[in-house]
């Protein structure tokens, strides 16, 4: 089970802009690393800022793996609710039911953390994934625990080896799959995982970051 929900409790340097419209949480662009920590589940993932179609970023290579890359912050998305990102992906998990725990392994996932204080064990998640196959926009619950919920961003192949950027209303997101307000966003993670299916699989992430509406 990916309980990346449990693990982020420690605090670690975050990047935020002057202004306050655009909070940065990766610059992978910029070869920039050092700030994110390593949760292994079952063998590991390996990452590493690589040059790729003109652009640096971080590739994530998984081989019957699971683990990912997070990083503790702190955004109020009353102020930042938009998240940005761009991946891209050289295959999906086909045959995979996303659904199941047998299934439940994607090419590329970001997650959104929010804990509720010190009651670390109500954390709960919003994982934006490339879906196998999914129907874009569909949501469903982990099928490991109901305080992680996904959300399919990308589905199937057609934009497999394309770079994709995406934004998400993540404020909106929560309230949509939660039925309520959150508190602040604790942590961001990635992960490229593939130990229930036993396949291999790449993905590349582009810089991370929230800006105002």
């Amino acid at each position: 089970m990916k309980k990346l929900l449990t693990c982020l409790l420690l605090s670690f340097p975050f990047i935020t802009s002057a202004d306050g419209e655009r909070f940065d949480i990766a610059r992978f662009s910029q070869g920039e690393i050092s700030y994110w920590q390593t949760k292994i589940f079952s063998g590991e993932t390996h990452y590493a800022v690589s040059n790729t179609d003109g652009r640096t970023a971080l590739h994530a290579n998984s081989t019957a793996s699971a683990s990912g890359l997070f990083r503790k912050v702190s955004v109020d998305l009353n102020k930042t609710p938009i998240l940005h990102w761009s991946w891209k992906v050289n295959n999906v998990l086909t045959g995979a039911d996303e659904r199941t725990r047998a299934g439940d392994d994607y090419p590329a996932r970001v997650y959104v953390v929010f804990s509720s204080g010190a009651a670390f064990w109500r954390t709960r998640a919003i994982n934006y994934v490339w879906s196998n196959k999914q129907p874009i926009n569909s949501q469903w619950r982990n099928a490991f625990t109901g305080n992680a919920q996904m959300i399919a961003v990308q589905s199937g192949s057609e934009q497999v080896g394309q770079w994709v950027e995406e934004h998400r209303d993540v404020l909106a997101d929560y309230r949509s799959v939660y039925n309520k307000e959150p508190g602040k966003v604790d942590a961001v993670a990635i992960m490229t995982d593939t130990d229930n299916t036993g396949t291999t699989v790449s993905a590349w992430y582009g810089d991370i970051w929230f800006s105002a509406k």
